[in-house]
């Protein structure tokens, strides 16, 4: 009888998960719908409404968005912590209305409507000399126009990405990221597709500012100490290609730049001591965005909660 009630209990957790992620996924497809029926000024007006929303209204949390960044930046006054945290929100509230909108960016110059990147020196280093390389970033500015953008105005990428657990929403996202020729690996079979696209002279985007699940790597991030992904530190030094930081700065228009700055990988080989030095080298890069843009980091991400 126990193991009937346990089967029932669940087959129904299932079919509530399945019902959620459904609603979920038409939530999503209606606002996208909006927000592409809106001009670029609309959609800016809302997004800045849903941000202060989701910070005062909402308070989606709020509390450890507040202590993040007193923590990070303990010179700044209480009045300055509170006008950054509101264009964080804004900003994240921002990003959703651009991602909501990818169908509306349907070739280059779409594109470059958005985004502006110099790539001269880029294309020097890669697609001149026959090889790959690995772009890491963070979940700074709109890292996914960022990845969409670079696909369609330079080269297509490889981007690594967890897989969401609502399936129907996963798939739409990666249908969204692809648009501009780009592909996906997913984090589970990034170790052998990743070599393999590097190995075929492709670019592997990688998010390196998340703190590591398995907590196998330790370090400083904004001056405390957290776990801390080296997988594109591996990548580069085990195929030997450069090792790009690229970050989605907003400007003032609300457009893009896409900025790039190649990290030092000479005097290292392929080892674990110098996988977390290439590590800390790019980290230090990504910090320096931040301190310099603290409202368009994500600091809704729990990033030391593994320190």
């Amino acid at each position: 009888m126990e193991g009937f009630i346990d089967h029932t209990r669940s087959v129904l957790r299932r079919k509530l998960k399945s019902a959620t992620n459904g609603i979920t996924y038409l939530i999503v497809l209606a606002l996208g719908v909006a927000a592409r029926a809106l001009s670029r000024d609309q959609a800016k007006r809302l997004a800045s409404f849903m941000g202060d929303f989701m910070h005062h209204a909402l308070g989606i949390r709020r509390r450890m968005v507040y202590e993040n960044l007193g923590l990070t930046f303990p010179e700044k006054s209480a009045a300055e912590i509170a006008s950054i945290a509101e264009k964080v929100y804004r900003n994240v509230a921002m990003t959703l209305m651009e991602v909501l909108r990818f169908p509306l960016i349907r070739n280059r110059a779409d594109a470059a409507a958005l985004a502006d990147v110099d790539a001269v020196e880029f294309l020097r280093k890669t697609r001149s000399m026959n090889k790959g390389a690995v772009f890491v970033s963070a979940h700074y500015g709109n890292w996914e126009l960022m990845g969409l953008a670079f696909g369609l105005l330079v080269t297509p990428v490889s981007i690594v990405v967890k897989r969401l657990r609502n399936t129907p929403l996963d798939l739409r996202m990666n249908r969204w990221r692809t648009m501009g020729g780009n592909s996906i690996i997913y984090k589970r079979n990034a170790l052998r597709d990743g070599l393999k696209t590097l190995a075929s002279g492709g670019v592997l985007a990688i998010l390196g500012d998340q703190s590591d699940p398995k907590g196998g790597n330790f370090g400083e991030f904004l001056g405390r100490r957290t776990t801390m992904f080296h997988g594109a530190a591996f990548f580069a030094l085990k195929a030997q290609v450069p090792l790009f930081v690229c970050m989605c700065q907003r400007k003032g228009d609300g457009r893009y730049n896409l900025e790039y700055e190649e990290v030092d990988t000479s005097d290292l080989t392929f080892c674990r001591e110098d996988i977390a030095i290439l590590a800390s080298r790019y980290t230090r890069v990504i910090e320096s965005y931040i301190r310099q843009w603290p409202e368009e980091w994500f600091w809704l991400h729990d990033r030391w909660k593994r320190s």
